[in-house]
């Protein structure tokens, strides 16, 4: 090519590379102009506060949550328990099985909990093992309601179980010692106190007026490691039944609520929105053990109740019919020639039970107490553990579909055979034992693994705590008590009255059968607060 042509060709290439150069850069300006001006719109709509007006029932509520927590929060403490294996762990271990506790259940009465210690696997259908069990000291926290000025405090019956020293943590941070006025394993309630005055308490609400939906705070102590904590919910239900109980005389009623309950809740307060307190923390139903949406409260209208007996006789007497119940269906209702669907239906009647001396029969189905409708099972189970032993009522009954009325005289519930004894000697609890031993009824079971004569009578020797008058005495497991000072005995129950019956300080007389033969025990009891499983 020519000079010329070289030349013109260069200049093209170059103003092409020029062009392209050019173009590059106004493409990119572009952008980053764009980019620029969509991340300053951005900016100002996100650091615009949203005016006032426009979220004033959001700030409305949070200003009534924060004051319903400033009311509450002084009257909520800390629960921390030294205790040994509860009588109800160390049975569990004696019994064998497998005894995997429910979902949920692990963290409020797990390894490190009152209700510690499972039985390994493998162990199933060995029954009871009459074996001496020792129990190191354990440590386990809760929550708790102050409920009066002068320091009664409400919390859970297992949250106490087995306590040896008890102490509280007021929401000032102060540490006071508290000791254990009564517990009651039905209701899972227990009350215990400081030496305190002027305090700060909280006041009982009318848990029977919740409806579902209805805001609710909780307050306690989540993990022993969190206090003062509170969590906002609603009531998810009311009336619940506890699906894991392991009495069915039990009393259901639980309210349960969204508002999140993890262990070292048990014992904290279920607020209403005026701050009163309309339930007892108790448990949560989950797969992790941590809370999964639904926890479960005692309703105020049962923790009063037990409290205030708790407080005035150290003790509570729940009312017993002596029936099982299924609640009332759709899918049952025509099979008992009912309209509606509510009503409890008796599924069986105790030999020798108050219902059974009224006349109460199979297949009946209650629909009135005093005049009142009965929605389900477990609401009459709830009304009849309030009433009073010896207090006749009216229960309202469809007999195939005819109506009548049975006029039943309450019974008292009466705790099984080993706690009534443990409550006598002094095997756990109150830690104010006599004896130092556990007694359990001499049943079939226990006389198969024992070979018993058959003309052995007594109650069975289940405990023996260590360093205890019974162990001096030269009691172990297995043994079978025949007599107190002279009078035969033949239940856990006539042996806890033997030893009640007995002035304190003196020595009692056991006719124990062991190792195939008959000798006689003299037992030193010891008086005053002592240690004990």
């Amino acid at each position: 090519m020519s000079q010329v042509t070289n030349e013109l060709v260069a200049k093209m290439k170059a103003e092409k590379r020029l062009s392209i150069s050019a173009g590059t850069v106004l493409a990119a300006a572009l952008a980053v102009s764009v980019f620029f001006h969509e991340t300053s719109v951005r900016a100002a709509s996100v650091t615009t506060p949203v005016d006032d007006s426009s979220v004033a029932a959001l700030t409305a509520l949070d200003r009534a949550m924060e004051s319903v927590t400033a009311h509450v929060q002084p009257a909520v403490v800390n629960v921390q328990v030294t205790s040994r294996g509860s009588e109800e762990q160390i049975s569990r271990e004696q019994q064998g099985g497998e005894q995997e506790l429910p979902p949920g259940f692990a963290q409020f009465f797990g390894p490190n909990g009152p209700l510690g210690g499972l039985v390994p696997k493998g162990q199933q259908g060995q029954g009871r093992r009459f074996q001496q069990q020792q129990h190191p000291l354990e440590h386990g926290v809760g929550s708790g309601i102050v409920i009066s000025p002068d320091g009664y405090i409400v919390t859970n019956n297992h949250v106490v179980d087995g306590a040896v020293n008890v102490k509280v943590t007021l929401n000032d941070r102060r540490v006071m010692d508290a000791k254990v006025i009564g517990t009651d394993k039905l209701t899972d309630l227990a009350v215990i106190k400081v030496d305190g005055h002027d305090m700060a308490f909280m006041q009982w609400g009318d848990s029977s007026s919740l409806k579902p939906g209805q805001t609710v705070l909780a307050f306690g102590s989540p993990f022993g490691y969190f206090p003062n904590s509170v969590t906002r919910g609603i009531v998810s239900a009311v009336n619940r039944q506890n699906p894991y109980s392991d009495d069915a005389r039990k009393p259901g009623g639980f309210i349960q609520t969204d508002a999140a309950i993890n262990p070292g809740n048990s014992g904290g307060a279920l607020v209403n929105a005026h701050g009163e307190l309309i339930g007892i923390n108790t448990f949560i139903i989950s797969d992790s053990g941590s809370f999964a949406g639904a926890g479960f409260a005692i309703p105020a209208q049962i923790a009063k109740a037990t409290a205030d007996e708790l407080i005035a006789h150290g003790a509570v007497h729940h009312g017993y019919l002596g029936i099982s119940m299924n609640d009332v269906t759709p899918a049952n209702a025509s099979f008992f020639n009912l309209k509606a669907a509510t009503g409890a239906i008796v599924a069986q009647v105790s030999p020798d039970s108050p219902a059974g001396r009224a006349g109460l029969k199979n297949g009946d189905v209650i629909d009135q107490l005093n005049g009142h409708p009965v929605i389900d099972g477990s609401a009459l189970q709830v009304a009849v553990s309030q009433d009073k032993p010896g207090q006749t009522i009216q229960l309202g009954i469809l007999r195939n579909g005819q109506p009548m009325t049975l006029s039943v005289k309450v019974g008292e519930y009466q705790k099984p055979g080993a706690e009534v004894a443990e409550k006598a000697s002094g095997s756990g609890g109150a830690n104010t034992g006599k004896l130092g031993l556990a007694i359990d009824d001499l049943n079939q079971d226990a006389r198969e693994q024992l070979q018993l004569p058959s003309e052995v009578k007594g109650a069975a020797v289940a405990n023996v705590r260590p360093g205890s008058p019974a162990e001096d005495a030269g009691l172990q497991p297995g043994d079978v008590v025949v007599e107190v000072n002279r009078k035969p005995v033949a239940s856990a129950e006539q042996f806890a009255n033997a030893v009640h019956a007995s002035p304190a300080g003196k020595d009692l007389l056991l006719l124990v059968w062991s190792k195939g033969g008959a000798s006689y025990r003299v037992v030193h009891p010891t008086e005053g607060s002592q240690s004990g499983m």
